[in-house]
């Protein structure tokens, strides 16, 4: 779709305004929105200004002025707001220089892309993300200098077996056996329903919508592969359009890693393959029916898995959920079958066209752009180093003998040891200009500043159970 066709379409629907999204570096969609006859076919070459200093690790107050450039490839019609509007996704761009601005995410998913076509390697990189998530009833937190708190409630938590809902029914999950219970027990059919056709609605292909292990509504609902970039789109578009629906039915979806003590945290496995001229080129001869190609893609992932975290698994709560004892794949090992290692290959068809290697370390609370283009440079790495990854775990990890299980590496044990990993190693993120120094350089900054810090010199709630009366 070209302008022209944008501004057609716009004229079709009747649309009055256009809402001009972009993806700030943490991750979070934003968008203005101006009347129809402020876009024309000029927008498309000339874009609209902002400030850049009012976004999150974004420019210096003086040097604030950037422009964001809509791509007419996105333009789609939004589906939630009052007067008919065209929503469209803009790349961030320098307004004197017109150079493409280094911590737009999603310009680094392009050149991931682009570089991959530069390396022989292949020229398609497929996508699809297993984004899980909650669906709760309330959510209230606080913190402040002198008190901390936080409270879900879920009509379907187990903690309301007692509660007087005039009259209490029951049908509630209990804690890990919430994989898969029909209605009345599973609450939310209709809502997760009605999220996976909105999207499809939107042109955004949907494999399955069901409810996930935990209780109090945890859920996952799997996008079809797609390629890198149109991937990142779709899985912003995923978060809002899931936020959305939850609200109209006055709940609250949340994307956070581990909002439940003592359930199944909420993780997104990732499916990733590398293709040439139409033709899967993972599929092969070796373990699980695997090439050579696809065994060194995994080395690369085991190898840079700790400096990934940091993007993949960007956010402290991140690492209550990577923590031994429940299914969050911390141990850096491979398996066609085995769903306790890192990456799996999955078994469900023996076609070459299946073929793909499965991260599940990723949690949903990362910037789809950033997450994408960092596993997949980190496969690109392993195909061109030929990273040997070892041999399989085909045995259940958490069953392993402590002499076994210490000679598997895992996962980072938080946000800091992370971004340390990625602060000793980012070359390979390096290549093609795709992740820059600066834009790296900034992700570390923000993320201790910001986020690590900040949760490790405030007081925990549970410390004072464990050490008030000392």
């Amino acid at each position: 779709m070209g302008p022209k066709e944008v501004i057609k379409m716009a004229k079709e629907n009747n649309v009055r305004v256009v809402d001009i999204r972009y993806m700030d570096f943490p991750g979070t969609w934003q968008h203005f929105t101006v009347p129809l006859g402020e876009f024309t076919e000029s927008s498309f070459d000339d874009g609209f200004g902002f400030d850049g200093s009012s976004m999150r690790a974004w420019q210096e107050i003086n040097n604030s002025d950037m422009i964001v450039i809509p791509d007419p490839e996105t333009a789609k019609i939004d589906p939630f707001f009052e007067s008919p509007t065209l929503a469209i996704i803009g790349n961030i761009h320098d307004p004197i220089t017109r150079e493409s601005y280094s911590r737009d995410p999603r310009h680094i998913a392009k050149k991931t892309e682009q570089y991959f076509k530069s390396t022989g390697i292949g020229d398609t990189i497929f996508i699809g993300p297993e984004p899980e998530f909650f669906i709760f009833d309330s959510i209230k937190y606080a913190s402040e200098n002198h008190r901390a708190f936080y409270e879900i409630d879920s009509k379907e938590g187990v903690w309301n077996t007692g509660r007087d809902e005039m009259p209490n029914l029951g049908y509630k999950v209990r804690h890990k056996q919430g994989y898969f219970p029909l209605p009345p027990a599973d609450k939310f059919q209709d809502m997760r329903t009605e999220m996976m056709l909105t999207l499809e609605d939107l042109g955004i292909e949907m494999e399955c919508q069901h409810h996930e292990v935990a209780t109090a509504g945890q859920s996952e609902i799997d996008l079809r592969f797609a390629p890198l970039l149109k991937m990142g789109d779709q899985l912003a578009w995923f978060k809002y359009v899931l936020k959305n629906v939850a609200a109209k039915y006055n709940h609250t979806v949340t994307f956070m890693p581990k909002p439940l003590y003592n359930d199944n945290g909420t993780g997104m496995h990732t499916h990733v393959s590398f293709w040439k001229d139409g033709n899967p080129i993972f599929a092969g001869n070796k373990y699980a029916g695997m090439s050579d190609e696809a065994l060194f893609a995994i080395g690369g992932i085991m190898k840079h898995c700790k400096a990934l975290c940091a993007i993949t698994n960007p956010t402290t709560n991140s690492y209550k959920r990577l923590v031994p004892g429940f299914e969050a794949p911390i141990n850096l090992a491979y398996s066609s079958r085995n769903r306790s290692a890192a990456i799996r290959l999955p078994m469900y068809s023996e076609s070459p066209k299946a073929k793909r290697i499965e991260f599940r370390t990723p949690d949903p609370s990362c910037n789809g752009y950033l997450a994408f283009s960092a596993i997949a440079m980190a496969m690109i790495d392993g195909v061109q180093n030929k990273i040997d990854p070892g041999d399989p775990m085909d045995k259940n990890i958490y069953d392993l003998p402590p002499e076994e299980l210490a000679e598997l590496d895992s996962a980072p044990g938080s946000l800091e040891e992370a971004l340390n990993a990625l602060e000793a190693n980012h070359d390979f993120l390096l290549k093609g200009d795709v992740f820059t120094k600066d834009a790296i350089e900034h992700w570390i900054k923000y993320k201790k500043e910001n986020e690590v810090t900040p949760v490790n010199s405030r007081p925990h709630p549970h410390e004072f159970f464990l050490y008030y009366d000392i």
